[in-house]
C-alpha cells in the first residue's frame, strides 16, 4: 500500500510513533489493574494520573475535571444523556419531571440520535452548518426552565465549520441559565486551541484516535465538578463518573499523542490549509458543477468538503478506492438508495447536490505528492462516471 493516499482524517488519524512507544510498557510490563492496592498497580496508577495531568493542561481544565472514557461516542452520550438524568432527577425533587436536551441538527449521532431519544428539540443551522443563534435563542425562551442540556459541536466532523462557541455560551447562560452546555469537540483538537474553547462550557468531548491516538479511549471533561449522572456505573473508577477497569495503555497513549498535537497544531495548520486551499482550487478548475461547500475562512485547515454535481458519492467512493485514494462522502446508504447526509439537508443544500459529497480531509501527516495524485484521481473518475 505504498501508493496509498490516506485523506480521511476526520474518520481516524494514524497513530503518532510517540503514542505507540508510550503504551508499549503498559501492555508488556507495567499491565497491573490501576484499582489494586499493590505496588505495581500503583505504578498504573500513577501513569494515568500523569497522563490526566497532561490533558487537563492542554485542554485547560483542572486534573479533577477530565474523565477518560472509552472514546468520544462514549462521552457525547454520557454528557448528554447524564445530564438529562440528572436535570430530571432533581426536578423531580421539586415537582418538575421535565429535562430537555438541545442540540443543532448538525451534531454528530452520538449527540443527535440522543436528543432525540430523550424527545429533545433539534436547532437549526445557517447556509454554512453554524447554529443559528436566533433560533437557539427561541427555544430557549419557550423551554428555558426545563432544559437540562444544551450541545453545539465545536467543528463539524464532515463539513469542518467552525462554530462561535463564546457566542452560544453568551446565549445559553443569557436565556437558560439552569442549563449546562456541552461542545463535541472531537474534531478540533488538532486544528484549534482547547484552551480557547473549555472555559465557555460546562462538559467537553474528545477522541483519542482523532489526534493521533489509539481508538477506544474518549476525553469528557466535566467542569466544575460531577454535574450528570454518570452512564457506566459498577467500580466507581474515575472518581464514580465513570466505571470500569482504566486502558492504562490507552491513557498514557493519548496524553502523548495529545501533548504532540498541541505543540505542532500552528505549524500543522499554516502547512495543511495551503494543501486543502490549493486541492479544492484544482477540483474546481478541472471539474465542471464542482462546488466548495464551507468557504477556507469558516472551517478548520483539515477539511476539504465539496459537492460534484450529476455524481453519485458511492460509485465515486469505488473509483477512488480502486486507485488507492481514500476518502468519504457525508451520505449514508439505507434500504439500498443513497440518503443525503442530514448535515447537508440542514445546511439546505438540494439533495441531488447532496448525492455528489466528497470529504477530503488532511492531516499532519499529508502531504504536496498526495494531495496532487488525489486530484488527479478525482478528476479522471469523475470524468469517467460522467461519460
Amino acid at each position: 500500500m505504498t501508493d496509498l493516499v490516506y485523506l480521511d482524517h476526520a474518520a481516524t488519524t494514524p497513530m503518532r510513533p510517540a503514542a505507540i512507544e508510550a503504551m508499549l510498557p503498559y501492555l508488556r510490563g507495567d499491565y497491573a489493574n490501576p484499582s489494586g492496592s499493590h505496588r505495581f498497580a500503583r505504578r498504573a496508577r500513577r501513569a494515568i494520573d500523569e497522563a490526566r495531568d497532561v490533558v487537563a493542561a492542554i485542554v485547560g481544565c483542572s486534573p479533577n475535571e477530565v474523565v477518560f472514557t472509552g472514546g468520544g461516542t462514549e462521552s457525547d452520550n454520557t454528557a448528554v444523556a447524564g445530564a438529562v438524568r440528572r436535570g430530571a432527577n432533581v426536578g423531580a425533587s421539586v415537582g418538575a419531571a421535565v429535562a430537555v436536551a438541545v442540540c443543532s441538527a448538525v451534531e454528530h449521532p452520538a449527540v443527535l440520535e440522543v436528543v432525540r431519544r430523550h424527545d429533545g428539540v433539534v436547532v437549526g443551522v445557517d447556509p454554512l452548518g453554524r447554529v443559528d443563534l436566533d433560533e437557539l435563542v427561541s427555544v430557549l425562551d419557550t423551554r428555558g426552565p426545563d432544559i437540562a442540556v444544551v450541545s453545539v459541536m465545536a467543528v463539524n466532523n464532515e463539513v469542518g465549520t467552525i462554530n462561535d462557541i463564546e457566542a452560544v455560551a453568551r446565549v445559553v447562560r443569557r436565556h437558560a441559565p439552569g442549563a449546562l452546555l456541552h461542545t463535541d469537540a472531537v474534531q478540533a483538537a488538532c486544528w484549534l486551541d482547547l484552551r480557547t474553547i473549555t472555559p465557555h462550557v460546562d462538559l467537553l468531548s474528545l477522541s483519542a484516535h482523532k489526534f493521533g491516538g489509539p481508538k477506544g479511549v474518549g476525553v469528557l471533561v466535566e467542569r466544575g465538578g460531577p454535574r450528570i449522572d454518570p452512564l457506566i456505573i459498577g467500580g466507581g473508577q474515575e472518581r464514580e463518573r465513570r466505571s470500569g477497569t482504566q486502558n492504562t495503555a490507552g491513557i498514557v497513549a493519548t496524553a502523548a499523542a495529545l501533548d504532540l498535537t498541541d505543540a505542532e497544531r500552528l505549524d500543522d495548520a499554516s502547512r495543511i490549509a495551503p494543501l486543502r486551499d490549493h486541492l479544492i482550487a484544482r477540483l474546481i478548475t478541472e471539474i465542471d458543477g464542482c462546488i466548495d461547500t464551507v468557504p477556507a475562512e469558516s472551517k478548520v485547515a483539515g477539511s476539504a468538503h465539496v459537492c460534484l454535481d450529476g455524481i453519485e458519492s458511492e460509485a465515486l467512493l469505488f473509483l477512488l478506492d480502486e486507485e488507492g485514494v481514500c476518502a468519504s462522502a457525508a451520505s449514508s446508504c439505507a434500504s439500498g438508495a443513497m440518503d443525503p447526509s442530514h448535515v447537508l439537508a440542514a445546511m439546505g443544500v438540494p439533495r441531488g447536490r447532496a448525492v455528489g459529497a466528497l470529504r477530503l480531509t488532511l492531516g499532519h501527516e499529508t502531504t504536496p505528492d498526495e494531495v496532487e495524485r488525489a486530484a488527479d484521481v478525482i478528476a479522471v473518475a469523475v470524468s469517467k462516471l460522467r461519460r
